[in-house]
């Protein structure tokens, strides 16, 4: 059924990865600047100034990566008739966002002069959320094939 409670798990690990564009991943200060690193890219942006950001240098990878594995998950919602082909995908889609992390890790090591000193901000753990959403997931596809097998013997 689409309205079970693995849809809504789907649903939010989506939403987790989609929030990955905007929030970044790990921002260093210094010499007058700060530097974020987000999906999208290492933006750069003056302290002082009124937020004038602008962007050092472009990831399309990890933003194709990150829509990506984002799609994945919401589209396996509408596997729910397929039960056993769900499950092998938000398998398939943890691994995807395990290895989207950390290449989230390897950019992250982008930053100017190193990881060292740099504030973690709230983009480095959603891949942990979504794992986390995708792996409730999969136990509400097992409780619901076990609820199906229940149902049939008692035809």
């Amino acid at each position: 059924m689409i309205q079970r409670i693995q849809s809504i798990w789907l649903f939010l690990a989506a939403i987790t990865l989609a929030l990955m564009l905007f929030l970044p991943i790990a921002t260093k200060v210094g010499s007058g600047t700060e530097v974020a690193i987000y999906t999208t890219g290492l933006r750069e942006t003056f302290i002082g100034k009124s937020g004038n950001g602008f962007k050092v240098a472009f990831y399309l990878p990890l933003l194709i990566t990150n829509i990506a594995v984002a799609f994945i998950c919401l589209m396996n919602i509408f596997n729910y008739k397929r039960r056993s082909f769900q499950k092998r995908i938000a398998i398939v889609s943890i691994i995807l966002i395990a290895g989207f992390a950390f290449w989230c890790s390897v950019y992250a090591k982008k930053l100017p002069g190193g990881i060292e000193g740099a504030n973690f901000g709230v983009g480095a753990y959603l891949p942990a959320l979504a794992i986390l959403f995708v792996f409730l997931a999969i136990f509400g596809i097992n409780k619901d094939e076990r609820l199906i097998r229940s149902a049939e013997r008692l035809r």
